[in-house]
């Protein structure tokens, strides 16, 4: 896979879901919190829609494919005006909603397959929690005590997918190896159970 293919989705999927999802869900129901989905991800409440592939999703059924039309065109596609969250972050996506949306077939099931990964680790992590996928950074993540524990599809630091441990108090020792934690690439781990492990791991490590 080109990487600059990769980028260029992973981007566009982080538009798609700030401006498409998150922005009506919280306009309409006043929460930004998304889930895992198959082949994506998907709102939580009203109004009903999801990423499957590259597809956007309205009622379980598809209205659009995504690549190469604006997130305005995709939101009349399915019902709902496209536009971020407003007043509750500073960063984003960066995606504008007349930006055309850039959507590789391989990349896509590699970001899918991140959260896929993700969810079933953290949920291995805690049953008690549901994980949230977060409009701000595009991550899968949930907070036990003072630590995050989350799966990333990469960002300006890390390029390619990565699990991640972050203690609200920065931790010193062999196992943080990134500014803000800890940090393994999923190509490194593979699958939610190495994941998991490795959370695992970080909690011992951080002593909670």
């Amino acid at each position: 896979m080109d990487p600059k293919d990769y980028l260029r989705t992973r981007r566009s999927l982080h538009g798609v879901a700030e401006l498409l999802l998150a922005g009506p869900q919280y306009r309409s129901s006043g929460t930004i919190r998304l889930a895992a989905a198959a082949g994506g991800f998907a709102t939580v409440r009203p109004p009903d829609l999801a990423v499957g592939g590259e597809r956007l999703l309205a009622g379980g059924r598809q209205v659009a494919e995504l690549n190469g039309v604006t997130c305005a065109e995709l939101g009349v596609a399915a019902g709902v005006d496209a536009g971020a969250p407003q007043g509750l972050y500073a960063d984003g996506s960066g995606m504008a909603s007349d930006e055309v949306v850039r959507v590789e077939a391989d990349a896509a099931r590699l970001i899918a397959r991140a959260f896929e990964v993700g969810d079933a680790a953290l949920r291995l992590l805690d049953p008690t929690q549901t994980p949230v996928l977060w409009p701000e950074h595009f991550d899968l993540s949930i907070a036990v005590g003072e630590i995050n524990y989350g799966v990333s599809p990469g960002d300006t630091a890390i390029a390619e997918p990565y699990a991640y441990v972050g203690p609200w108090t920065r931790r010193a020792g062999e196992f943080w190896n990134q500014p803000f934690g800890a940090s393994r690439t999923l190509a490194e781990l593979g699958d939610a159970t190495a994941v998991h492990d490795f959370f695992a791991a970080g909690r011992r490590a951080a002593g909670e």
